[in-house]
């Protein structure tokens, strides 16, 4: 464990929140009823879930008190949530009850039907026993959700917490979340209810009021909290029983804070300032809103500003399908807040896009060396075209991998470059390796014009990609190319890059610009240059060793410029004796955006030529690659050890 992950495992949590964690799964298709879906998208959901991740990704320290079952959709919801950062110790694993699991629709711009599946389900067994006294006191606050009163043992383990907190001086948040059909008061099909009055539960919410510091509903929230009829009265009591500051959420309005006597004019309120939007999704909403509430509330901010940050974050919810992953990042919001937006629909704002997309990234990876077999024109030809040799192409890629796994030896930063039409048996293999960075190519072998392999049609095919996979395409371009080459060039890659974006992949763009002119100290950032200019933004470049530091420090300057966000440059093989990479190797260190390599035909070559005529072992093979593969590694990290020192 590093240093920094000490120092923040000490800190204080921020905010633990309390109740549902299910596995959301969102309909697909926009504009038609639930019966009709055919495909849905999977996140993490669920009221206090959602607000979980939103603060973390807002810059809190928080955590999850719920349960989860113990099948893939509960390590889903744990594995999700390290990603995003929350922490979880909190959640326990039910070995008897499954995970919850919503349906969710966007049938038209009023109407959101879901279906709750929490029969029995392990959020709702959680009990006083899952609420550890040491843990609570950790945590600045405690948020509870009104759903989780509706049950006796969740209702007491709610109380529980709520007692440690304020023992301990921390505050208790509470969102009002009511679904009435939680409550048992509405049918499966009314999952989307909003409000139905019930004495029970209104009686039940007045008990808990006095014991909260803050208070955050709808207008239909806080009528059901107070068991009155009209919002003046409704805030009214609410404020007798509780000094707690009191939102009142109003959607497309934006938010009203009252801290102190409830006026008679409801606008007499604190109220932040309002975006504008379209509403194409109001299902988390509260959730976006209630995140950014608390960074302002609990960072001890004046309430107009926690209100404008709550309205921005909500903003952002509703013009976007799902609920946790569509909550901002702080660096998100930063920019918005600074920025604007010209679009009405923020999801269609690529500026924003990109911020969202690059700091909600799954992984972050540092550094990358990767063993590149994705070849397949060249294996084809080292076999000659005979057929038995061309059979075997697929068996040695596995070979490869167990190459690169000893030399990765499950070390982070390691990975590999394969491809679907030799390399369907390797990628079974290398899919169980730890932290093991894989990257596919789309690329028709040798095409300039750029064309895609199999299929120009990108959508049907990268759907089926696993989500961690990268979409690795090559492109043969030089500054110096016809302008009309360079068009057609361009227009696929951004073919590529509105693919990657919309299925969530990242995409790497290898540019070989010397094969076809000379390379100067600018050739290539020209070429980088060129490429963001028509908005193109890949997560990874895949660039040529350089001759000079000055050709470096103009790409470094150009990723800088355009897109600080860059995961960074791996550098490329090309054939070259190991000598050559080594040179390249120590001029490339000199770059702050070069993170590693990915280098192929140096390392498999002459095992692959061998291997394939039966003159060598399996064992001799994986045994020469790995030596290679190894060797190179030794220098890449040998020099960067010099570098540091």
């Amino acid at each position: 464990m590093t240093n920094v992950h000490q120092q923040q495992e000490k800190l204080p949590l921020d905010v633990i929140t309390i109740g549902r964690a299910s596995v959301d799964l969102y309909g697909q298709q926009i504009g038609t009823r639930l019966e009709d879906i055919g495909s849905f998208a999977k996140s993490v959901g669920g009221c206090p879930t959602n607000i979980a991740v939103g603060t973390a990704r807002l810059g809190l320290r928080s955590a999850l008190i719920t349960r989860v079952g113990n099948e893939q959709m509960g390590r889903f919801i744990r594995e999700q949530l390290v990603r995003e950062g929350v922490e979880t110790k909190g959640i326990v694993t039910d070995p008897e009850r499954l995970t919850a699991l919503v349906l969710l629709a966007v049938e038209n711009e009023h109407s959101f039907p879901l279906i709750f599946y929490r029969d029995n389900c392990a959020d709702n067994a959680l009990d006083v026993d899952d609420i550890d006294e040491a843990f609570v006191r950790s945590a600045r606050a405690v948020l509870v959700t009104g759903t989780h009163f509706s049950k006796p043992h969740t209702n007491a383990a709610q109380r529980k917490a709520m007692a440690i907190a304020r023992a301990n001086g921390a505050r208790v948040v509470l969102d009002i979340d009511y679904r009435p059909n939680l409550w048992g008061l509405a049918g499966h099909d009314a999952g989307d209810s909003r409000y139905i009055a019930s004495d029970t539960v209104s009686a039940q919410m007045k008990t808990v009021l006095a014991d909260c510091d803050l208070i955050v509903g709808t207008e239909e929230e806080v009528l059901i909290a107070s068991g009155e009829t009209d919002l003046l009265s409704a805030l009214r009591t609410i404020r007798s029983l509780s000094s707690g500051t009191i939102v009142l959420k109003r959607g497309p309005m934006g938010c009203i804070v009252y801290d102190g006597p409830i006026p008679d004019d409801l606008e007499d309120g604190i109220v932040g300032k309002g975006f504008p939007i379209e509403v194409y999704n109001v299902l988390g909403a509260g959730d976006a809103f209630m995140s950014g509430f608390l960074r302002g509330w609990l960072r001890g901010e004046k309430h107009a500003t926690s209100a404008t940050w709550a309205n921005a974050c909500g903003a952002f919810a509703v013009s976007r399908l799902l609920c946790a992953p569509e909550i901002p990042t702080w660096a998100e919001l930063s920019y918005f807040l600074e920025h604007g937006s010209p679009e009405r629909a923020l999801r269609k704002d690529e500026a924003i896009n990109h911020v969202h997309w690059a700091t909600t990234r799954r992984r972050d990876i540092p550094s990358l060396m990767a063993l590149a077999i994705d070849h397949r024109s060249q294996l084809e030809d080292l076999a000659n075209g005979e057929a038995a040799q061309l059979a075997r192409i697929p068996a040695f890629k596995v070979l490869a991998v167990q190459a690169a796994a000893r030399v990765a030896n499950g070390r982070p930063g390691f990975g590999m470059l394969l491809d679907d039409k030799y390399g369907r048996d390797a990628l079974y293999a290398a899919s169980g390796l730890r932290d093991f960075w894989i990257g596919k190519p789309i690329e028709l072998p040798g095409s300039r014009p750029l064309q895609f392999e199999f299929s120009q049609d990108l959508g049907s095919r990268l759907v089926d990609w696993p989500v961690d996979h990268c979409i690795k395409v090559l492109c043969f371009y030089h500054p110096d190319d016809a302008a009309e080459l360079k068009r057609a060039q361009i227009d696929k890659l951004r073919a590529a890059y509105e693919a990657a974006r919309k299925i969530g992949r990242d995409l790497l763009i290898e540019i070989i610009a010397g094969k076809h002119g000379v390379l100067g100290d600018d050739t290539v950032a020209q070429v980088l240059r060129e490429i963001y200019d028509a908005g193109i933004k890949p997560d990874w470049w895949k660039l040529e060793p350089q001759a000079s530091r000055t050709a470096w420090n103009a790409i470094d300057a150009v990723i800088e410029a355009r897109d600080p966000l860059c995961r960074g440059v791996v550098l490329l093989g090309l054939e070259a004796p190991q000598e050559a990479l080594e040179a390249g190797f120590a001029a490339a260190r000199s770059s702050r955006s070069v993170k590693g390599f990915a280098v192929g035909r140096t390392i498999f070559a002459e095992s692959a030529k061998g291997w394939l005529a039966g003159r060598i072992s399996d064992a001799q093979a994986v045994d020469e690659m790995a030596h290679k593969f190894g060797a190179l590694v030794e220098v890449w990290e040998r020099l960067g050890a010099s570098r540091a020192a």
